[in-house]
């Protein structure tokens, strides 16, 4: 039921199709139905394709290391990540662009792997709640790029979703842009500003990339602050949303193409 006019609308509506307003979370979704739920992130498809893929490809850099690596099966070698598309400065500027893409596919580490998918199980699902599936495709792919392209500017390797999941934070951030005067919107807002300052401080640590990380805060914003929350489903600033959308993804798809196509030159030449 829409809160504002008392209309019903589906679950599925993210504004209401009578008087326009913009529908928030369920809140039988908001809370947990158990005990033991409150414990465990609220996950949805999106989410849960976002955790198989990473996992995927984590799984790939460990049977890759084995293979090629010579190092123990569980162990990673900087040969594996270097075929599967690490972000290595020296590779970007010879013309390998697709590591900005591919670089946040891959992990350094179980740690690693672990802490960036529990963010982005909880990121995603809450991001694709308010944005809908289009925008949050479109910031996870372009923070994914500007994050690693700001690695590559100022020259350290880098790899990991860290910097999609600091898309996730900054295209909340920019949720309150076009509605300050709502409350409900400030407050998340709030919320999100006070784990972003969490996640800078511990990106000063040694290892991490600070420069990715702000290059996916800049890119999730950029697209909250151009995309806004979502309109009436079939309008055409919708359709232009779905169809961004589906252009990154075939650009991920072609990144790894290309990456694939290095893969096999590099082992026929060895």
């Amino acid at each position: 039921m829409c809160p504002n006019c008392r209309a019903f609308v589906t679950i599925t509506d993210r504004v209401c199709p009578y008087c326009g307003v913009q529908l928030g979370p369920r809140a039988i979704d908001m809370r947990g139905t158990r005990l033991a739920a409150s414990f465990l992130p609220r996950a949805n498809l999106s989410s849960v394709i976002v955790l198989i893929v990473n996992v995927a490809f984590y799984l790939a850099e460990l049977i890759v290391s084995y293979r090629f690596g010579h190092v123990p099966f569980g162990s990673l070698s900087p040969i594996a990540e270097d075929l599967l598309g690490v972000e290595f400065p020296a590779a970007i500027h010879q013309g390998e662009w697709w590591r900005l893409i591919t670089a946040g596919f891959l992990h350094g580490g179980l740690l690693h792997i672990a802490m960036n998918s529990w963010s982005l199980f909880i990121l995603v699902t809450e991001v694709e709640q308010f944005y809908g599936t289009a925008r949050l495709i479109v910031a996870y792919v372009l923070s994914t790029f500007i994050g690693f392209y700001f690695a590559y500017r100022v020259g350290t390797p880098a790899l990991g979703a860290s910097a999609p999941a600091f898309g996730m934070f900054g295209i909340m951030l920019a949720m309150g842009l076009r509605e300050r005067a709502n409350p409900l919107v400030q407050a998340i807002r709030a919320h999100y500003a006070q784990w972003l300052v969490i996640g800078l401080v511990l990106s000063l640590m040694p290892g991490i990339s600070l420069a990715a990380h702000l290059g996916g805060l800049l890119g999730g914003f950029v697209v909250g602050a151009l995309g806004g929350l979502p309109g009436f489903p079939n309008s055409p600033r919708e359709r232009l949303w779905k169809v961004l959308a589906v252009a990154a993804l075939v650009l991920v798809v072609y990144a790894f193409a290309l990456d694939f196509l290095f893969f096999s030159r590099a082992l026929s030449n060895t």
